[in-house]
C-alpha cells in the first residue's frame, strides 16, 4: 500500500496542536511527544508512521539548529560539536566551502552573496547554490512584467537533498519542475539591494511557508541573472475567484492566519515584505499550504528616487505619502487581503490604479465591508487599514488576535451564521480587469497626509494643486506573484473547495 502523504501530514499536525508547552517545554521534549502521539495514531499504517518519523527528524534537526538548542554531539568525521543527528551541519558547510572554487557566476558580488548563504545552512534540503545554465531544459516562456521575464523549466539533478555522511558528500533529489525569474540591472545593484537579498535568501529557506529560492542562474545567450524559484500551482486571487462561493467562514479565517502566521516569521527575521497582494499568496494543492512569495526580487534592482513600487491598493497610505515600506505598511496589506478573502474581489477593482486611487486611499476610503462578516474579523481588518501606522496591531498581537477568532470560531461555529455567501451582493463572476491587479512603479507628487476619513469631497478632488494629469505615474506591470505558479484546474467549479491544511501554530511547526 502507498504511503498517504496527506494522512502523514493530518496525523504530525494533530500531534503538534496537542502540545502543552508548560509540559513539553523544549525542543526534544515536543518531538519526543509528537512521535509518542504519531505512534498511536490507528490511522496510520507502519510505513506511514515510519515516514511521520522520517519527516518529524528533520524538522527536528531544523529546529534545534535554528534556535541553536538541545544536546550536541561530537561529529565522527569533523570531530567538532554539532547539534544534528541525521547529519553534521560543519560537514555540510566544509563540503560548500571547498566547492566554492569549482563556481563562479562571473560576478564578485554575487559570488560573495552564495557564499554567504552557503555559510549559514541549517539543512542539506534547503542551500542558495549557483545553477549552470545548462542543467536547466524545457525552458518555457510564460509571461513577461515590467521587470522580469518568468519561464518554467526542468531542473536536470534539482537541489540538494541530504547528506550521504559515508561519503561525505550532498546528494541531489532528482529532476524538477522550477519556476525561472529574470532579473535586470543585477550587476548595476548597490550594495543596499545585495544586503537585503541575502536576509531574504535566508528567511526563504528558514521558513517552510516562505516560497523557497534555489538559488541564481545566468542565461548563457543574453547574460541576464535568474533567480530559480519552487513551483506552485495557484495564487489568492485566482483561488478566491474560482471558490469564493463555496468557502466557509471557518476556511477563510484558516487562510487568514496562514498567512499572518508566515509573515510573523518574515517580521522576525528583521525583514520588510513590501509587497504583499494577493497574487503572490501561493497555494500547493498536494500539501494544502499558503506559502508567501516575491520576499525581494520584485520591482527594479536600481528604483528611481521618491518612487514607490507595488500593487496600489495593498499600499499602504504612509507610503504613498513618504515612499518608506514599513512593518506597520505590511499590516495595512494584510486588512486589505483579508478583505479580499472576506469579497472573493480584489480590493478597487473597478478603479483604474493611478493618482486619483492614491487620493482616495490617503483621505481614508477603504473597501465596503461585505455582509455577513463576523464581527471579530471585521474589527481586525479595519485596525489593520488604519491611516495612522501606530494604531495598526504590531505582527505578534495581530497573530493572538486572529488565533481567537480562529478558536470562536471552533467554538462557537459562526459558520451557523453564513453557511454560504450568495447573499453578499458582489459581482464576484465578473471578469477581473487584468491591467488593475498587477504591480507598478509610481511616481506621485503633491500627496496630502494619510487621514482616515474623507473630510470634504470639494477639497479633495478639486483642489486646483492636485492634478492627476501632472503625475508620473509609471504603468510598468510586473505579474510576478501570478506567474511564480503554473496555474492546474485542481477541480471543477461543480466539486468541493479543497480542504485547508492547518498550518503549525508552534514556531518550529514552520521551520
Amino acid at each position: 500500500m502507498a504511503i498517504r502523504k496527506e494522512v502523514v501530514s493530518t496525523a504530525i499536525n494533530k500531534a503538534d496542536s496537542l502540545i502543552n508547552k508548560n509540559i513539553h517545554n523544549n525542543i526534544d521534549k515536543q518531538y519526543d511527544f509528537r512521535k509518542q502521539t504519531v505512534n498511536s495514531d490507528k490511522t496510520l499504517t507502519n510505513e506511514e508512521i515510519l515516514e511521520a518519523f522520517r519527516i518529524l527528524n528533520k524538522h527536528c534537526d531544523k529546529a534545534k539548529l535554528f534556535y541553536n538548542e538541545g544536546p550536541k554531539r561530537i561529529c565522527e568525521n569533523c570531530k567538532e560539536e554539532c547539534l544534528a543527528t541525521l547529519y553534521c551541519e560543519n560537514c555540510i558547510r566544509y563540503f560548500l566551502k571547498n566547492n566554492f572554487s569549482n563556481w563562479s557566476s562571473g560576478n564578485d558580488n554575487i559570488d560573495q552573496l552564495i557564499q554567504y548563504c552557503q555559510t549559514k545552512t541549517l539543512t542539506p534540503y534547503n542551500i542558495i547554490e549557483w545553477i549552470p545554465y545548462d542543467t536547466l531544459e524545457n525552458i518555457k516562456y510564460m509571461t513577461k512584467g515590467g521587470y522580469s521575464e518568468i519561464y518554467s523549466a526542468d531542473w536536470n539533478g534539482g537541489k540538494y537533498y541530504e547528506w550521504d555522511s559515508k561519503d561525505q558528500s550532498l546528494k541531489r533529489k532528482g529532476t524538477s519542475k522550477v519556476i525561472l525569474k529574470k532579473l535586470k540591472n543585477v550587476e548595476n545593484a548597490d550594495k543596499n539591494w545585495f544586503e537585503q537579498a541575502k536576509s531574504h535568501f535566508i528567511t526563504s529557506n528558514n521558513w517552510k511557508t516562505v516560497v523557497k529560492y534555489f538559488g541564481l542562474t545566468q542565461d548563457s545567450l543574453y547574460g541576464n541573472y535568474i533567480l530559480v524559484m519552487k513551483q506552485l500551482d495557484v495564487d489568492l486571487r485566482n483561488y478566491l475567484q474560482k471558490y469564493h462561493k463555496q468557502l466557509k467562514w471557518g476556511e477563510r479565517i484558516q487562510i487568514t492566519f496562514n498567512i499572518i502566521n508566515t509573515l510573523q516569521n518574515i517580521h522576525g527575521e528583521n525583514t520588510i515584505h513590501g509587497g504583499l497582494h494577493s497574487g503572490n499568496i501561493l497555494y500547493l494543492e498536494k500539501s494544502k499550504i499558503w506559502y508567501i512569495s516575491d520576499l525581494g526580487f520584485c520591482g527594479p534592482a536600481n528604483k528611481p528616487l521618491k518612487s514607490i513600487y507595488g500593487n496600489l491598493p495593498y499600499i499602504a497610505p504612509e507610503v504613498i505619502y513618504n515612499k518608506e515600506y514599513t512593518f506597520a505598511s505590511d499590516i495595512y496589506s494584510i486588512g486589505m487581503l483579508m478583505w479580499e478573502i472576506s469579497s472573493g474581489n480584489p480590493p478597487f477593482n473597478n478603479y483604474e490604479h493611478d493618482y486619483n486611487l492614491a487620493i482616495r486611499i490617503v483621505n481614508g476610503q477603504r473597501p465596503e465591508i461585505v455582509s455577513g462578516t463576523p464581527f471579530g474579523y471585521r474589527e481586525i481588518m479595519e485596525r489593520c487599514w488604519n491611516a495612522d501606522p501606530l494604531k495598526r496591531p504590531d505582527i505578534n498581537i495581530l497573530l493572538n488576535d486572529i488565533k481567537e477568532i480562529k478558536r470562536s470560531y471552533y467554538d462557537n461555529d459562526i459558520d451557523q451564521e453564513s453557511e454560504n455567501l450568495d447573499d453578499i451582493q458582489l459581482d464576484i463572476n465578473s471578469n477581473l480587469n487584468i491591467k488593475n491587479t498587477t504591480s507598478k512603479l509610481y511616481i506621485f507628487k503633491d500627496i496630502p497626509e494619510p487621514r482616515n476619513i474623507i473630510e470634504d469631497d470639494d477639497e479633495i478632488y478639486n483642489n486646483p494643486n492636485l492634478h492627476s494629469e501632472d503625475q508620473d505615474e509609471l504603468e510598468i506591470p510586473d505579474e510576478i506573484g501570478d506567474t511564480l505558479n503554473i496555474p492546474i484546474d485542481i477541480k471543477s467549479d461543480n466539486e468541493d473547495v479543497p480542504k485547508q491544511q492547518p498550518i503549525l501554530e508552534t514556531l518550529e511547526g514552520n521551520l
